[in-house]
């Protein structure tokens, strides 16, 4: 999976350039609880959601979107950019 890409795709405004990607990994595995990170990677890799239910032990569609979207308002907080973000 290209972290890179999957970043760029979510974030608003993004000021200055990402690190690499072992530190994208690093940064994302550290600031997602466990739940968002394996559903943002599953959802980047393009798997479907029942792929995903089968990941998390989750029955829940609505609870999978719902963990998706705050990972994706996560990477839009500043204190999460700049942790991305090389200076």
């Amino acid at each position: 999976m290209n972290f890179e890409n999957s970043i760029k795709k979510h974030i608003v405004k993004l000021v200055g350039t990402l690190k690499d990607e072992e530190e994208l990994q690093e940064v994302l595995k550290r600031k997602f609880t466990k739940r968002e990170y394996k559903t943002f990677v599953a959802f980047e890799e393009g798997k479907s959601i029942e792929e995903i239910k089968a990941i998390l032990k989750e029955e829940d569609t609505q609870e999978i979107e719902k963990l998706y979207q705050t990972s994706i308002k996560k990477l839009n907080q500043e204190i999460f950019k700049r942790e991305l973000v090389d200076f």
